[in-house]
């Protein structure tokens, strides 16, 4: 018990070490910006790999992100309902402006969990049949994907996969880790953004190896890092 509570700790104060984007070999890294892609993030996990063959990689949101999302829309639905049988039972008294407060907070909430449920446990996928990433339920058609532009990003534009550590300051401050595709142009993609380094790490990792593109780890200071290993993707997927 006291050893995972040492580790989450760990997770939540480690210092991303400095680091020298000429390490990586790549012109590319010298031109591209090591500073967070989108502002902000969370204390833990969010997003989890999923695996479906060989053709296809996923993240999908953890069952921790989950809860989260959920507990918003389950807070505001028990005011509503609370408040909806005092008030048909008479011990509320009749309605007046004193109940509205409340009534509008409990919608408020019940429509941010949903949206955050919906929003957030949208699947982020890549998928090598049609050679393409998207985040969402429904990917592009084949005509979408034939034309540039649009929601999605083609895997032959990818160059690299980048690895960031964001400060994030408060009443609880920690870092919150990033992961972004680099595009052949420098632009950056960001795909899943969390607190849980040993996992964002391992799924950067397995990502890298899925695309075969190189991981640039801006987390650790060995350049050993932005090497892919050399196993194949069902090994890694196990």
């Amino acid at each position: 018990m006291f050893e995972k509570l040492k580790q989450q700790l760990r997770m939540l104060t480690a210092v991303p070490a400095p680091f020298d984007p000429a390490r990586f070999g790549d012109p590319l890294a010298l031109q591209t910006q090591w500073t967070p892609a989108k502002r902000g993030g969370a204390n833990f996990r969010t997003h989890k790999r999923a695996m479906e063959g060989p053709s296809r990689f996923e993240f999908r949101a953890s069952i921790g992100a989950r809860l989260f999302y959920l507990l918003f829309f389950f807070a505001g639905l028990g005011v509503f309902v609370a408040l909806a049988v005092s008030l048909l039972s008479g011990t509320a008294g009749s309605f007046n402006m004193g109940h509205l407060i409340p009534l509008l907070l409990s919608q408020i909430f019940i429509a941010l969990g949903a949206y955050m449920f919906y929003a957030g446990t949208a699947p982020i996928v890549f998928e090598k049949g049609r050679g393409v990433f998207w985040k969402g339920r429904k990917g592009p058609d084949e005509e979408v994907v034939n034309r540039s532009g649009g929601n999605f990003v083609r895997l032959d534009q990818v160059h690299a996969v980048q690895l960031i550590a964001e400060y994030i300051s408060g009443k609880n401050s920690y870092y919150s880790y990033e992961l972004n595709l680099i595009l052949e142009d420098g632009k950056r993609i960001p795909v899943v953004d969390h607190g849980n380094l040993d996992g964002i790490r391992d799924d950067a990792k397995a990502l890298a190896l899925f695309l075969g593109k190189p991981l640039w780890d801006a987390t650790i200071q060995s350049p050993s890092s932005s090497e892919i290993p050399s196993t194949s993707v069902s090994k890694q997927s196990e």
